[in-house]
């Protein structure tokens, strides 16, 4: 006795008339997923693997772990250098974690060299440690702010910097 009703059949005046209240006009879903003001989640460090090997400057404003070999420059908020990782180029972070080889300039903040750490140049910082074991070949400066280098010069008066300290350590040793 009763008949479907051509109300709900696509295609139907009915069903088309009825869609545009059924559909909401605005993305509303979308913006109530969302929240402005929460502050993003920090990104990963980005590894350099152990077979990569990489000619040319990195810079980041964020954190790098490098167990391969970079052939170039690094700027980044964290270097972390593996135990594999070998840099040939001028480093620059906030923080510098040594464990593998570095043949350049080192300039941070923060540098740890650890006992694995080998680094052929000179450690420009505002703080330093050196573990047992690690090897170094280069000057020691302290530096109020080492990742500006044009600063020191000016905050002397246009005066020569101190003569950097000289040194050949072998933590270890051996």
């Amino acid at each position: 006795m009763f008949s479907k009703s051509k109300i709900n059949e696509p295609g139907s005046k009915a069903s088309e008339a009825a869609a545009p209240s059924a559909q909401p006009s605005a993305p509303a879903p979308a913006q109530s997923d969302y929240k402005s003001s929460t502050p993003k989640a920090k990104p990963p460090a980005s590894v350099l693997s152990s077979d990569l090997h990489i000619t040319g400057n990195l810079k980041t404003t964020g954190d790098i772990q490098v167990e391969g070999t970079v052939e170039g420059d690094i700027r980044a908020h964290l270097l972390t250098v593996g135990e594999t990782a070998t840099i040939k180029g001028e480093v620059s972070a906030d923080d510098v974690v040594i464990n593998g080889r570095i043949v350049g300039r080192v300039r941070g903040l923060k540098v740890r060299l650890t006992s694995t750490a080998r680094v052929e140049g000179d450690i420009i910082h505002k703080t330093i440690a050196i573990e047992s074991g690690a090897h170094f070949e280069g000057s020691v400066q302290r530096q109020d702010d080492p990742l500006n280098p044009g600063r020191a010069a000016a905050a002397k008066g246009g005066q020569q910097p101190a003569q950097p300290q000289q040194a050949k350590a072998d933590a270890g040793g051996k």
